[in-house]
């Protein structure tokens, strides 16, 4: 099925636009996956299809009930290199990808998008904006908005974070909000974000006691693009580095999507915390504002909510937000962690 939303048009260039280097600089593109293969045969379809001319691509086989993934590399991909994590976690196989990686750009998508040809070209482009910038993140847009469910999750917010490129760091662009840069959420979403390897790395990667597959259920993304800003480099949104999402069609899905969303925002904060403790009292001082806007009924993360948005949706989130810290911590321990930052792991051969 086509995108229904239309391709955002190129954006205007003109004598501050950055030119990427003729030397392009590879990219690996990182893609989790687990038991889907029909979905990521169309995702990499699109991933080999990029006009950009420099880059390779890691699949991560996360905890497979099965060996369809294999199989499918092995027949139809074999330029593609596969490895195994049987840590269950989206930031575990996240984190086993980075460790193969030996280009110095890192490109993270995900088993149910299509990505735009001009993916990779957009986001290398960003990356020569500033010497500062250290993580690319980019548009998703919606492949199809057929049912009720993928309306709301759009009218909850979605994925997309506008069409209009933005910097974010804590000096000359920093944002005019309160809340910064405990909103993570408005950097960008994990199936589209790029990072320069060497500093993902020494940032220790992606948290694993976070994200889809694990009891916090979410965050990684989150906790990563925190990390970069906090550490004093530039993050660009960067809406001409597109891919369409496949909402899920179901309410049922989506009633544990938006839940989920709640644990993993709270999960992301408290990971915050314990990675730095210095930060409690930032993050106390910033915590009413916080809540007024996450929850508040005239904040502007909900006034755009359409009029039949499921209230059910509302309390799911709030209690998926009570339940966050005590997940994070239990997540913690079954990963068997004792702080955030734990070294890159080696990867699982095949």
């Amino acid at each position: 099925m086509n995108p229904i939303v239309p391709r955002p048009s190129p954006l205007a260039t003109d004598s501050d636009e950055p030119e990427v280097s003729c030397e392009l600089p590879l990219i690996s593109v990182v893609i989790a996956t687990r038991d889907r293969p029909d979905s990521l045969a169309i995702c990499l379809d699109t991933v080999l299809a990029q006009d950009y001319p420099n880059f390779d691509v890691i699949v991560v086989d996360n905890a497979p009930a099965t060996n369809a993934t294999a199989d499918l590399l092995r027949t139809h991909y074999s330029q593609v290199r596969y490895l195994r994590e049987n840590r269950p976690g989206l930031a575990a196989a996240h984190n086993c990808g980075l460790a193969a990686v030996t280009a110095p750009l890192v490109a993270f998508t995900d088993d149910d998008v299509r990505v735009d040809p001009n993916w990779l070209a957009a986001i290398a482009r960003a990356f020569a904006l500033a010497s500062t910038v250290a993580c690319v993140t980019g548009l998703i847009m919606p492949q199809a908005l057929d049912t009720p469910a993928q309306r709301w999750l759009e009218a909850y917010g979605g994925f997309s974070k506008g069409s209009t490129r933005r910097l974010f760091d804590l000096a000359d662009y920093r944002p005019a909000d309160p809340l910064f840069p405990y909103t993570a959420g408005r950097f960008g979403s994990g199936a589209n974000m790029a990072f320069k390897t060497a500093i993902l790395r020494s940032l220790g990667g992606f948290d694993p006691a976070l994200g889809a597959g694990t009891l916090a259920m979410g965050g990684d993304d989150l906790a990563a693009f925190f990390e970069m800003v906090a550490a004093g480099y530039t993050l660009v949104y960067e809406p001409a580095a597109i891919v369409y999402h496949r909402h899920r069609s179901d309410y049922a899905d989506l009633q544990r999507q938006i839940y989920g969303y709640g644990v993993g925002l709270s999960a992301f904060l408290t990971h915050c915390l314990l990675a730095r403790p210095g930060r409690l009292l930032d993050v106390a001082r910033k915590t009413p504002r916080g809540l007024v806007y996450l929850f508040g009924t005239r904040s502007p993360k909900n006034t755009r909510k359409a009029a039949d948005y499921p209230a059910e949706l509302t309390r799911l989130e709030r209690r998926g937000f009570v339940a966050g810290p005590l997940a994070y911590l239990r997540s913690r321990r079954q990963v068997g962690r004792s702080a955030p930052g734990l070294p890159i792991m080696e990867p699982t051969a095949p």
